[in-house]
């Protein structure tokens, strides 16, 4: 390990043995920069912050400023978007926003994005990457496979500029730094990045990454969704790469961007031998169903690196698929609002994965969650948990459940995140955090209570049978249906590969059987809530979603299949697309 990880893991660790006091420290910094915007004098008044100390400082902000939902900020957040220059949020004006991913129904949210949220970017980034080099050592000056893509940023009506955090984070000087200092350099050049378009910008990744093959030392990209989608895209334009590196050409079908060619094309130099060896080695990948194609093309690539928690467990199976015998390695633990934790264990697999929380980031409380009982008739509950008072950092307990609330530089004050996290243990005096799910149920029609991690573990259960077939489960999504009585919960399926219809409706059967909520068991029994449907739909309707949300301003970087949706033009998309319907008789009398 160099001196320059070993300084930056030096920084944490002096930075985790003294958490509570780096905590204290953070608000008090945060609160001393911010105090005169009109938010906190709402709620603090004309106290004079200086002449606290970071203790009772702490005491004053718990007891003082209200918990917050976005709901509760957007107001302010609005009134910056629409040019006003007065300290809302923050002292220092505000001229950059982040879109959310906001992929539960399609509404992105509108974050502040500043240039501590760069920094601390830059910072994660160096951090988790002295941390993988001492278990998968790579090489300076190589490159990285990165299915990286910016999305299009615009202007509100008071000239503020938005866009995707990760678009914002690609065009700063930071990200360069990223680069340099880490001494591993991107397969594309930010023309490609930045394109816009993001098939003409997969084709270039895939073209280039092939072009450095030799070079490239991991595959990466924000989500493990992203990874799937490029390798997916690659198996059907593996020939025309193979064309483009044996010429030393860009496909002008591929490829329209005047800037991404001529980017592209200063890179590219005539190379028929690695056209003849990748032409072949795929053709013998295609053979084995692709299995192992990551290493197979890439023969020195240590690992492949994405978040693949949450929403990305299920891509995991078929992200396996590609990497063959190399490391999955989970990306760090962040959101739009701030980054929150650390990848320390770069070997645990990304089921077992931990992070480690960096008390310089943001100030972090966590609310303690219990969960509810199931002997309750309150239809209306659209929650799982029973919550007690906020802690702070530094009275977390291993093995308990807990929300994370996040106070930050950038203007959020209390700002309930929505993640529900497990403290599995401690690295010097800062909590190791397991990612448990997020907090809202996505399906309830009664007194049900089902959450995206209790719907992945039923879709896995269903999608088991599909391995005696020679078919697989592309991707997924849900709807609680309740125009209808008794309401009912859809699940839309689309499948690579022919499946026979009984074997269909066993999964079917076998998902609604799988619900382990005792509210669904109880409600499906009585029949207050009707057979669960199983919607075939056709090849490529995922695809159209992603492309629904890309074309309302987000990026494939950013983009997360919802689980579950009711968004009127998604299910527009979904039903249209639907082929086959099948219904549960798991509770049939």
């Amino acid at each position: 390990m160099s001196c320059r990880e070993s300084d930056i893991i030096g920084w944490f660790d002096a930075a985790a043995e003294s958490a509570a006091g780096q905590q204290t420290e953070t608000l008090r910094r945060i609160l001393l920069r911010n105090h005169a915007a009109e938010y906190l004098k709402k709620w603090l008044g004309d106290v004079d912050v200086q002449s606290l100390d970071a203790s009772a400082l702490e005491s004053l902000f718990a007891s003082a400023v209200p918990l917050a939902s976005h709901a509760d900020l957007e107001p302010y957040i609005r009134r910056i978007a629409d040019g006003e220059t007065t300290p809302l949020l923050t002292q220092e004006p505000i001229t950059t926003l982040s879109l959310s991913s906001g992929t539960t129904e399609g509404r992105p949210k509108y974050v502040p994005f500043t240039r501590h949220s760069s920094e601390t970017t830059l910072q994660i980034f160096k951090l988790a990457a002295a941390y993988r080099s001492r278990m998968y050592p790579t090489r300076e000056k190589g490159r990285v496979l990165e299915f990286i893509y910016s999305s299009k940023r615009s202007k509100t009506k008071g000239g503020i500029t938005v866009g995707t955090a990760t678009t914002h984070v690609y065009a700063s000087e930071e990200f360069k730094m990223k680069q340099h200092e880490t001494k591993l350099y991107t397969c594309s050049p930010q023309e490609v990045i930045s394109s816009g378009d993001y098939k003409q910008s997969a084709y270039c990744h895939l073209l280039l990454g092939i072009h450095y093959a030799k070079e490239v030392e991991y595959v990466t990209s924000t989500f493990a969704y992203s990874v799937v989608q490029a390798f997916r895209s690659f198996q059907e334009v593996w020939r025309e790469i193979c064309n483009d590196i044996r010429d030393g050409t860009l496909s002008p079908t591929r490829v329209t961007i005047p800037d991404v060619r001529r980017a592209v094309l200063e890179v590219l130099r005539p190379n028929p031998g690695l056209a003849s060896k990748v032409e072949a080695k795929c053709q013998d990948l295609e053979r084995r169903d692709w299995m192992g194609l990551i290493p197979e093309l890439w023969p020195n690539a240590k690992y492949v690196y994405s978040i693949m928690t949450g929403s990305m467990q299920p891509y995991l199976s078929k992200l396996s698929h590609y990497a063959g015998n190399l490391a999955l390695i989970s990306a760090d633990y962040g959101s739009t609002e701030s980054w929150i934790g650390v990848n320390m264990e770069p070997c645990s697999p990304p089921d077992k994965v931990t992070f480690a929380v960096i008390p310089t980031f943001s100030y972090f409380e966590f609310i303690p969650l219990r969960r509810q009982s199931h002997d309750t008739d309150d239809c209306h509950n659209t929650d799982d948990f029973v919550e007690d008072d906020p802690v702070p950092l530094s009275q977390v307990k291993m093995g308990k459940e807990y929300e994370i609330v996040l106070t930050t530089f950038t203007g959020l004050y209390r700002y309930r995140l929505g993640d529900v996290v497990e403290v599995t243990g401690f690295h010097r005096n800062t909590p190791k955090l397991n990612f448990i799910c997020r907090r809202k149920l996505i399906l309830t029609v009664n007194i049900d209570k089902n959450t995206e991690k209790d719907l992945q573990s039923v879709v896995a259960r269903g999608s088991q049978i599909l391995r005696n077939t020679r078919a697989e489960l592309v991707d997924f999504t849900s709807h609680a249906d309740i125009g209808r009585q008794p309401g009912h919960y859809i699940i839309y399926w689309e499948i690579e590969g022919e499946v026979e219809e009984h074997v269909l409706e066993e999964c079917c059967r076998e998902m609604d059987a799988a619900f382990v909520d005792q509210g669904y068991i109880v409600s499906r029994k009585c029949n207050s809530i009707g057979p669960l449907e199983l919607r075939i739909v056709e090849k490529g309707t995922f695809k159209k979603i992603m492309e629904n949300f890309i074309a309302n301003g987000a990026a494939l970087s950013q983009f997360k299949t919802p689980r579950c949706t009711s968004n009127p033009a998604l299910l527009r998309i979904l039903n249209i697309c639907t082929i086959k319907n099948f219904h549960s008789t798991a509770y049939a009398s």
